[in-house]
């Protein structure tokens, strides 16, 4: 078993931590900066209450952007040029040494390397960056030439400006570890899924679910985490150039309430020091006991406090446990076997993918076929992982929605996922489902169709942007009904009270009580039972009971919500307070607002009431202000107003209309048309194109 000590290293604050509704966001440019991950992973450990630290258990995994293993467990950097010479690699071990012995290594390596050409290549600057970072931050770990202090010294006289040599330069870096200072600060382990992937619903589950299984002195208990590191940036790109995160989820499996997010901001704001300790990284494999998490088993070491492990375990097991407990896996199998019906899975190169298999191929028997961009990627495949008609463009073309006909027959049934896994496209044969219809139906057929509701629900929630058609489903139903701020943790209350069973975003997310995250994967396996329920007696002949069958039902018995979100991305920050303001501002005179509304569009009903939508939680009683700005029309009909918090830079201003129908001959119109009045009034009433500039949205939902 290896040893290891722990350091106290010293640090500065950064000024632009503070978390937002999904932890923080950045470039990955900035989450690279020295100390940046170290100092918010610290002010979490600060901010956490000592029995959820100083022995605990601790999950660390993600949705495998990039940057995601370098947080996990080390930070690799490679340096290549385009050289060629026989000489074909240069290379560098890492040893675990005092952070003062590392620096004298480290700056007799430059002083070597100071004189020759080597400066002047493309990478000379990051070489000086790396110098002077790690410096700054007196890290244990070394650079230790594998060649001799002659033979280096020898190399401006062989290598020339003129020479072609390809130069591979490995240095692995110790600074941006999540594990070494989970182990600096006293935790007991920390659990890793395979190759760093766990989907943010399944990290909920396994904080949930998972039971370790530890030996001690011959005695054998169980373990269970206590929270989460979910290394995620969601449905944002990935790569080199764009965007990482990080958010801490609780005990429950639920995000950080705002009451410890607070608090890792003040602690961002006076860091002086984080722990770490000197563990061994991922690379080399030459060293005695290293950590692999891309195979599943245990690597154990010996600190001043005791033994700390890293265990690496299968991703998905939990997960899919989960699912068959809530779930008829057989009567979704006969569905996806029946040959009337035909199934398309796209996870967008997001986590999703290291479930979708294992799921539907071997556990419902679909075709391996019909799974689109399965395979996770750290870029996503250059694409962004969003899971909308604008971003899932392949998918949206196999369904039929493209813009483009296609002589190939669409599937019945498509859906798409996010980055992370917890939000959900439901797509029809041509047909789209709004995620605000979607929860609704998900809750109007949940008893009947799947079996962990057959007891009746609890209740039902929605975010206050999402659509009003969940309300009119309570409220037939006789079931709770909660209007909640956007943030998943406002329904994790509801549900730890025993309040909430159902509930969903606008933003494509659908979850349950199951978790404390929504779940995308879930919401498609909702869809697929209440399929197979609709369809239980007519799969072997008769017409088959179809998506776009099922939404209009609804319509029929609980009328239309007419519904659209226009998102205006990176729009400058200024520029997006100015325009809230000004709407905030209108709100104090409905005679000017309706004069302002009949001038746009003359047969718009008036606005009755309009506000800032502020939120007491039923459960703590905690308040929460400047929610997003309304105006409620006297028909029903609403716009809202919101700036997100999941973008990594500018601000991206979300406008939400809705018009609710419930004469049955009227829901059958395209929602844009039925919509365009309010459309006209909205963008008029903020002004949107005088303060952004933008004469059209980036994405419309």
């Amino acid at each position: 078993m290896v040893l290891f000590n722990v350091s106290r290293v010293e640090t500065t604050p950064f000024g632009d931590q503070k978390p937002g509704t999904s932890g923080l966001r950045k470039k990955v440019k900035v989450f690279k900066q020295p100390n940046y991950l170290q100092n918010f992973v610290q002010s979490t450990f600060n901010a956490l209450t000592p029995q959820n630290v100083r022995g605990a258990t601790l999950v660390v995994s993600g949705d495998g952007r990039y940057f995601s293993k370098d947080a996990i467990q080390h930070e690799k950097v490679s340096f290549s040029d385009h050289l060629d010479h026989p000489i074909k690699h240069l290379s560098y071990k890492i040893n675990l040494l005092p952070s003062y012995q590392a620096c004298r290594q480290l700056s007799r390596v430059w002083e070597l390397l100071s004189s020759s050409f080597l400066l002047h290549l493309p990478f000379s600057g990051r070489i000086r960056q790396l110098h002077a970072a790690r410096i700054r931050s007196r890290s244990p770990l070394i650079v230790w030439p594998l060649l001799s202090e002659k033979y280096l010294r020898s190399l401006p006289c062989f290598l020339s400006l003129h020479s072609a040599v390809l130069l591979l330069l490995f240095v692995f870096l110790g600074g941006v570890i999540i594990t070494k200072m989970a182990a600096g600060n006293g935790l007991r382990r920390v659990w890793v899924g395979q190759n760093g992937l766990l989907s943010t619903p399944a990290v909920s589950a396994v904080i949930r679910e998972r039971v370790g299984v530890d030996v001690s002195n011959r005695l054998v208990f169980g373990s269970k985490a206590t929270g989460a590191f979910i290394l995620t940036a969601s449905h944002n790109p990935g790569g080199p150039n764009e965007d990482f995160g990080i958010k801490y989820n609780m005990e429950n499996g639920g995000p950080a309430p705002e009451g410890i997010t607070d608090k890792i901001y003040e602690n961002t704001k006076t860091i002086k020091e984080y722990l770490t300790a000197d563990l061994p990284d991922v690379y080399p494999s030459s060293l005695p006991s290293y950590v692999d998490i891309t195979t599943i088993g245990v690597t154990s070491f010996s600190g001043s406090e005791g033994q700390f492990d890293v265990e690496v375990f299968d991703s998905a097991s939990d997960y899919i446990k989960l699912m068959k407990s809530i779930f008829d896996f057989e009567s979704i199998r006969k569905l996806l076997s029946s040959p009337k019906f035909t199934f398309c899975y796209d996870a967008l190169h997001g986590v999703a993918g290291a479930y979708a298999k294992r799921i539907f191929v071997e556990e419902l028997g679909a075709q391996e076929s019909s799974l689109l961009n399965c395979v996770p990627k750290e870029d996503f495949g250059g694409g962004h992982p969003d899971p909308n008609l604008t971003y899932a463009k392949e998918l949206v073309a196999r369904m039929g929605l493209g813009k483009s006909n296609s002589e190939v027959e669409p599937p019945e049934f498509g859906a798409a996922a996010d980055g992370d896994a917890d939000r959900n496209m439901v797509l029809g044969k041509r047909f789209f489902v709004t995620p605000s219809d979607s929860v609704a139906i998900i809750a109007a057929n949940a008893v009947e169709a799947i079996p962990y509701f057959s007891a009746g629900l609890k209740g039902v929630a929605r975010s206050m942007p999402t659509s009003a058609a969940l309300d009119v489903v309570a409220k037939s139903l006789n079931l709770k009904f909660f209007e909640v701020p956007t943030g998943w943790k406002f329904f994790g209350n509801l549900m730890d009270a025993g309040l909430c069973s159902v509930c969903g975003e606008e933003s494509f997310g659908t979850g349950s009580d199951h978790i404390r995250e929504k779940d995308g994967i879930w919401a498609v396996l909702a869809w697929l039972s209440i399929l197979a329920y609709k369809n239980r007696e007519n799969l072997g002949g008769g017409k088959l009971v179809t998506v776009e069958d099922i939404v209009r039902n609804h319509w029929a018995s609980y009328g239309r919500h007419y519904y659209t979100r226009y998102d205006y991305e990176n729009v400058d920050a200024g520029a997006a307070k100015e325009l809230m303001a000004c709407l905030v501002k209108l709100q104090s005179s409905l005679t000017e607002v309706n004069e302002i509304v009949s001038g746009i569009q003359s047969d718009v009903s008036k606005v009755v009431h309009a506000d800032e939508f502020e939120y007491k939680d039923p459960v703590d009683g905690s308040i929460s202000k400047h929610q997003g700005i309304r105006y409620l029309f006297e028909d029903g009909s609403r716009l809202v107003f919101r700036l997100s918090g999941t973008g990594s830079e500018g601000a991206t201003i979300r406008l939400y209309i809705e018009q609710y129908e419930k004469d049955p001959s009227k829901t059958g119109r395209d929602s844009q048309d039925a919509l365009a009045p309010l459309v006209a009034v909205a963008l008029g009433l903020s002004k949107m194109q005088e303060f952004t500039g933008r004469s059209a949205p980036t994405v419309i939902t």
